[in-house]
């Protein structure tokens, strides 16, 4: 028996509305604890399935102009290297930053505290 596939693409920028039946599904599933929830149909996560996860490799952050008092032999030494300073404060920042949130389970970030 041929089975014939079908192609759908959605516009995420143009999504139809919401029935009511979804509007009262999602509703009720907003007031639920998460311990509430069903997930029996959803397979749980082992680590054979994070065996071969990658990040996003096209993953780039988004950058924000700041600025930073340095000591001038740090800033000095950065500079020396040739080139592209700001690019290694920046990669030595994010190296302290991943490993104070292993230390600390990767407390996250607050946003607001941040800017």
């Amino acid at each position: 028996m041929k089975t014939r596939m079908v192609r759908k693409e959605i516009d995420l920028q143009n999504l139809p509305p919401l029935t009511d039946k979804q509007r009262v599904r999602l509703n009720a599933l907003a007031k639920m604890q998460d311990t509430e929830i069903d997930y029996s149909d959803i397979p749980p996560l082992d680590d054979a399935f994070w065996k071969n996860a990658v990040r996003n490799p096209f993953y780039k952050p988004v950058k924000q102009v700041t600025t930073v008092r340095v000591d001038s032999d740090v800033l000095l030494w950065l500079k020396s290297r040739g080139k592209g300073y700001q690019t290694r404060i920046n990669a030595i920042l994010r190296e302290a930053m991943l490993q104070a949130m292993q230390r600390h389970e990767g407390e996250p970030v607050n946003a607001k505290s941040a800017s």
